[in-house]
């Protein structure tokens, strides 16, 4: 390879949309545009315009945006066999598409040639050539996706060979080698892709399954065989097990092994561009995700939080904001009384490990420990904490009193309901909501009551909900601890609640939520 230089194609919109659970709309494929356009993305593979009518609807509305990095590529299959390929609809629908490039798809295994497609193996060779010579001949960039190539090499390497070659002698500018069933070793993928980029002369891609698990090491290794192309999803989405991930691709090609994937300045959006499309796809942030997950950069055990806070490279590979996460020094038993500072310090700067306050905050945690809270991962409750301690915490509302009712049968989508009275200053404000169960109704009417006097409270989310059972031995009398995470679209937070009352537990829970976001929004103001 004459340059690092390493196209990123992403799959999101199309393989990525076909995993279980994931189902876009037109307008969240094309805000998920938008997203990957801001990334720097090379290609982003919009769907195939002839599978459905929200598909070509898709495709009527992105070819209207204005786009600074990334270019669109429709999708779809080689003509079927025994039709010219002008008469074939899907290749019609393509070409109809109106995308500068487009992406073709054919078999290189035999056994899918003969007892897939029914036809035979010269036949697929001739729609090989057929499809790409004729989107050529359209003047469309053509990127060939060789499905199945690892298993048809490993099956019959002549016949795999010959349907690259047969690509390449038609035009392809890019022919991508497909780990479709996700089954083959790193150590494979890498021999294979350098005989193939010795022998065929146009780009070579990757595009791996994650079946074995090893997509993403599938992936480097093809990169570091030759391959100047990769193709994947954000946070791994696509059928079966995902996709190979970009959001792990792309920092460990560009900033562990000095490949150019996208801008540098990029960079720092690859955390929140991943949480967004995580969001989007209404799908649970994956938060033991490298690079971009609340876990990558976050210390519990005391000595590694001691060693984080005096070199952070003693257990970080690379600075948190470089990829637009950050650092979480846990709170928690084994924090140390370091992790303690760290977090004292993001409210008060002045305040040391000898001061008065330090000792009050460190005992204070270790009472809250005993009642059955437990800070780790929950740090946005022990940072309210703090500022109570330290007199840097005023009340944003006051509770009058609020009232929950479960309806049970459940006759409606919902099953409760909730009023709840507020005091803002010297202003009251009376509430009621409905909601899917008690804790939701309850978070409805509390963010309605708030709204007419904290806008922003409208751009949060509860995201997930969790309930432990902290004493077993006291059955249905025993204390319980709530953790909500909620989110803004741009960070994430969890707060906890302690109660032998579940809906005060997620009360005490929902309200450090809800004032988290609140003194961030004073703060940045």
């Amino acid at each position: 390879m004459e340059n690092n230089r390493v196209i990123i194609y992403d799959s999101t919109l199309r393989d990525g949309a076909q995993a279980l659970g994931i189902s876009f709309t037109v307008e969240d494929k094309l805000k998920i545009v938008r997203k990957l356009d801001q990334l720097g993305v090379d290609y982003i593979e919009a769907g195939n315009p002839s599978s459905n009518p929200k598909d070509l609807e898709f495709f009527e509305k992105v070819m209207k945006l204005k786009l600074n990095n990334s270019k669109i590529i429709a999708f779809g299959a080689t003509r079927r066999a025994n039709i010219k390929v002008e008469e074939d609809m899907n290749i019609q629908s393509l070409l109809n598409a109106g995308t500068e490039a487009v992406a073709v798809f054919g078999k290189a295994w035999d056994f899918q040639v003969t007892e897939i497609l029914k036809t035979t193996l010269d036949e697929n060779l001739s729609m090989i050539y057929d499809t790409i010579k004729y989107f050529k001949q359209k003047g469309k960039t053509v990127v060939y996706d060789a499905e199945h190539f690892f298993d048809g090499y490993n099956a019959n390497s002549e016949y795999a060979m010959t349907t690259l070659k047969t690509a390449y002698e038609a035009g392809a500018d890019a022919i991508c080698l497909c780990d479709t069933k996700g089954a083959s070793l790193p150590s494979y993928i890498g021999k294979v892709t350098k005989l193939v980029c010795q022998k065929i002369s146009c780009a070579i891609g990757i595009h791996c399954h994650n079946d074995n698990g090893m997509a993403v090491a599938g992936s480097i290794s093809a990169v570091e065989a030759g391959a100047t192309q990769v193709q994947g999803t954000i946070n791994g989405f696509g059928e079966r097990c995902g996709n190979a991930n970009l959001c792990t691709i792309i920092p460990n090609l560009q900033l562990m092994m000095g490949y150019e994937c996208i801008p540098k300045e990029n960079m720092e959006k690859l955390t929140p561009i991943a949480r967004y499309v995580s969001e989007v796809a209404n799908i649970i942030h994956d938060e033991r995700a490298p690079f971009v997950g609340n876990c990558a950069f976050a210390h519990k055990a005391g000595m590694h939080a001691d060693a984080v806070n005096k070199n952070t490279s003693a257990y970080e590979m690379i600075n948190p904001t470089v990829v637009g996460n950050q650092r979480n020094i846990l709170m928690s038993e084994v924090a140390g009384r370091s992790a303690v500072m760290s977090m004292i310090n993001m409210v008060d700067s002045t305040i040391t490990k000898d001061s008065p306050e330090t000792k009050k905050i460190i005992e204070r945690l270790k009472e809250l420990e005993y009642e059955g809270y437990q800070y780790e991962g929950a740090e946005s409750s022990f940072e309210l904490v703090i500022r109570k301690i330290l007199g840097k915490y005023k009340p944003f509302f006051e509770l009058v009193e609020f009232k929950v009712i479960v309806d049970e049968p459940t006759v409606s989508s919902v099953s409760s309901s909730a009023m709840i009275k507020i005091k803002v200053g010297e202003q009251t404000e009376i509430t009621a909501a409905e909601g899917d169960g008690p804790v939701n109704a309850l978070d409805s009417a509390l963010r309605k009551a708030l709204e007419r006097f904290y806008p922003q409270i409208a751009e949060i989310k509860l995201t997930d909900y969790k309930v432990r059972v902290l004493d077993s031995n006291f059955a249905t009398a025993s204390k319980v601890r709530v953790l909500i995470e909620t989110s803004d679209g741009e960070e994430v937070w969890t707060t906890v609640g302690v109660s032998t009352d579940i809906i005060e537990a997620s009360w005490r829970a929902l309200v450090d939520s809800v004032e988290h976001k609140l003194i961030k929004s004073q703060i940045c103001v």
